[in-house]
């Protein structure tokens, strides 16, 4: 037992360092019951039909469940790990884990995870992979100019300083995302020539997801402006692991399910801007496990989608445009699904169709038949105008609408 206060000052200290318990927040739910956006909702959380369940009853709520998972902006696994009691006193005294020096000093532990969710998450205008495909191209010929390359490396800056923001705040599920971006990032600043540093990237990213043990210094040397790796560095991983044994007391294997899955994406872009063909297909393969059970929904779709199309894209590298169209077929089926459902989601099901047959005219291009795939492009393009034009009309009508009620409303 320590000291009591006998100074006045000393007792108000240690009055303040009291917790209210009355006035904590609820306790974290149990694990059983974080399901992320895997549980379909009864009702849709935003307007619009693009959340739908596609061939079934309920919604999908657009991956917000998954990113509270991801981001755990209410310190459920810190709750967890050290209790109630001891996770707010040493809130209140500020002794979590958090960046004390530099411009986010002031800002509070969940301000700075806000932060981080905007430096993982947010897509800017100018991005080039702003969207919800994630089909690999290779961006880099050497003619772009330097406003895009600038753009590029400030992409890259930022999810450098991701990495460094979430070992500061000790967020394992973030560190592991941040390094799946900057094996994305990589490659899309510096194409071939940064494909084995994206590799490695993309490598510790599975690590940290994994159910082993993972070596913080080593990750952070990628978070450095130049990485330099020592060849003599002597590893030493003793952290457990997202789906370590230990770690699942504390939060839902669903959180490594999905860094994994960001992961053996970026990992497979990664091998393909090698050339290794046979590994890129088989690290693309190793994500549908993990998407097996999902709902099909738009945002899965767009996932499975991607998947199909940069399977499909590793023959056609290879020259077998046979086994690389039985993909874009997969893909474009994704599309036609939600066309033709009454519910399903247009502009997304418009979306797949077009980019399967934008794949697929590519790869035509590839074996030598070069009419073939440019009578698809034309279709795609065709189609593309049509829709644009459908609509512009579309946004006049609501125009004239609203105008109409106005006027109504006013005399």
């Amino acid at each position: 037992m320590g000291k009591k206060a006998r100074s006045s000052a000393g007792i108000q200290k240690a009055q303040g360092r009291k917790i209210d318990k009355a006035a904590l927040p609820p306790p974290p739910p149990p694990l059983s019951e974080e399901f992320g956006s895997s549980k379909v909702l009864d009702n849709p959380s935003l307007p619009g039909t693009g959340f739908k369940i596609l061939k079934g009853h309920g919604y999908d709520d657009g991956g917000v469940a998954d990113l509270s998972l991801l981001i755990d902006l209410e310190d459920s696994v810190q709750r967890r790990r050290r209790g109630e009691n001891e996770y707010f006193t040493a809130l209140k005294a500020d002794l979590l884990p958090r960046a004390t020096r530099g411009p986010m000093a002031k800002m509070s532990r969940r301000e700075q995870k806000v932060s981080l969710a905007q430096l993982l998450f947010s897509e800017d205008e100018e991005a080039e992979d702003r969207g919800p495909s994630e089909v690999f191209m290779d961006f880099t010929d050497g003619d772009e100019d330097e406003k895009t390359m600038k753009h590029r490396a400030t992409r890259l800056s930022q999810a450098k300083a991701a990495l460094r923001l979430s070992l500061l705040l000790r967020e394992a599920a973030c560190a592991s995302l941040s390094l799946s971006e900057l094996c994305k990032r990589q490659l899309a600043l510096k194409g071939k020539p940064g494909a084995e540093e994206a590799l490695r990237c993309a490598e510790k990213a599975l690590e940290i997801a994994g159910d082993g043990f993972w070596d913080g210094d080593e990750v952070a040397i990628e978070a450095e402006d130049e990485p330099e790796l020592d060849p003599k560095y002597e590893k030493n991983a003793t952290t457990p692991g997202l789906a370590h044994e230990s770690t699942l007391k504390l939060l839902p294997i669903r959180v490594s399910h999905l860094c994994k899955r960001s992961a053996l994406l970026q990992r497979g872009n990664a091998y393909a801007a090698l050339g290794r063909q046979d590994d890129a297909r088989q690290s693309y393969e190793e994500v549908f496990p993990l998407i097996q059970d999902e709902p099909r929904c738009a945002r899965v779709d767009w996932e499975r989608f991607s998947l199909y199309i940069n399977i499909g894209n590793t023959y056609s590298r290879a020259g077998d445009f046979e086994l690389a169209n039985e993909q874009y077929k997969l893909a474009e089926k994704l599309g036609a699904d939600h066309l033709e459902d009454d519910e399903g989601s247009k502009n997304d099901g418009h979306g797949m169709v077009d980019g399967s047959k934008r794949a697929r005219a590519f790869a035509l291009k590839k074996v030598g038949r070069e009419e073939e795939g440019k009578a698809i492009l034309k279709e795609v393009v065709e189609s593309q105008i049509r829709l644009k034009l459908e609509k512009e009309k579309e946004k006049k009508k609501k125009e004239e609408e609203e105008n109409a009620k106005a006027s109504e409303a006013g005399s």
